[in-house]
């Protein structure tokens, strides 16, 4: 009687298995070729257990056939590294004040887990490659000011050159980004991760871009866990940010997703990278666990959409 009740109850989870990829067919065929770009940082990145699931679930993305681009983050580990050189992190407007010594560090520490990124694509089997936004000339820059004020080498996006990124999807690498870019007399500067995102899927003419950080997604109310929204028009979207519904740090990244959304990416997602798998979940199955973002009308586009 046991081996049976096994046999049943094996079954019964190589069953659950079928309907899950059964489930994620219909997207696997929309989103083939297409390009998604993943912004990944935050506290999602503080953990290395929890950056190994990322990992694998954008070269999962990548071998059902989509174009993923990664652009990280590494504020945290950028300030770890400030302080064991005696400074202390400074931010303004949610933007870090870069001196030169910082940009320094900045550099070599978001190079740093560029790479790791790269390393850890690659021992899953998919070619990847590095780069800064300093490389081929993809992210030109201006200096960025906070309020008026002079924050150091900051730098604003004025334009993509997209050549390195499509010639690498064309020879079917992975590209990982690191936000970094250059102005007109060459000078380095560093770029706030989620912009790089946004003006890099908008240059690319992505069809998604997903949000990886450490919060679930938006609400209408941060203190009560039952006023989450699981998706937005970007009339709705404007309309939180005019009635002030929507402060803190959120209020920019909703700004990079109707800005997105405005420019001709079809979905933008926020979710957060510390649960496992999140990616996948938002993308694969009907009910989705993030914050999805779409433009009037272009809802029934989407097979999957309920």
């Amino acid at each position: 009687m046991n081996a049976d009740y096994n046999d049943r109850f094996n079954m019964d989870k190589i069953y659950e298995k079928a309907e899950v990829l059964i489930e994620a067919l219909p997207y696997i065929r929309e989103f083939n070729r297409k390009v998604i770009v993943v912004k990944y940082g935050g506290s999602a990145m503080s953990d290395e257990e929890i950056e190994k699931n990322v990992i694998k679930d954008v070269t999962l993305l990548k071998l059902v056939g989509f174009k993923p681009i990664v652009v990280h983050g590494g504020g945290k580990e950028i300030s770890r590294w400030v302080e064991k050189v005696g400074k202390k992190a400074q931010f303004v407007g949610g933007l870090r004040v870069t001196d030169a010594e910082t940009m320094e560090i900045a550099e070599m520490v978001l190079n740093k887990v560029n790479k790791s990124l790269v390393a850890m694509v690659e021992e899953l089997g998919v070619r990847a490659v590095g780069i800064s936004g300093k490389d081929g000339g993809l992210l030109k820059v201006e200096k960025r000011y906070s309020d008026g004020r002079d924050i150091g080498f900051v730098g604003n996006i004025t334009d993509v050159d997209t050549k390195v990124l499509s010639d690498l999807l064309e020879a079917d690498f992975l590209p990982i980004v690191a936000p970094i870019g250059l102005d007109d007399n060459f000078e380095t500067y560093n770029i706030n991760a989620d912009d790089a995102a946004c003006a890099i899927a908008k240059a690319m003419n992505a069809d998604k871009l997903a949000f990886l950080t450490d919060i679930e997604g938006v609400y209408r109310n941060p203190e009560d866990k039952d006023t989450f929204i699981s998706r937005l028009t970007v009339t709705e979207a404007n309309r939180l940010i005019e009635e002030g519904v929507i402060g803190g740090g959120m209020l920019p990244k909703l700004n990079n997703c109707v800005d997105a959304i405005e420019n001709g990416v079809n979905r933008v997602h926020i979710l957060d990278g510390r649960r496992p798998h999140a990616l996948l979940l938002e993308i694969f199955t009907k009910s989705g666990i993030g914050t999805m973002f779409f433009k009037e009308g272009q809802q029934e586009q989407y097979q999957g959409d309920q």
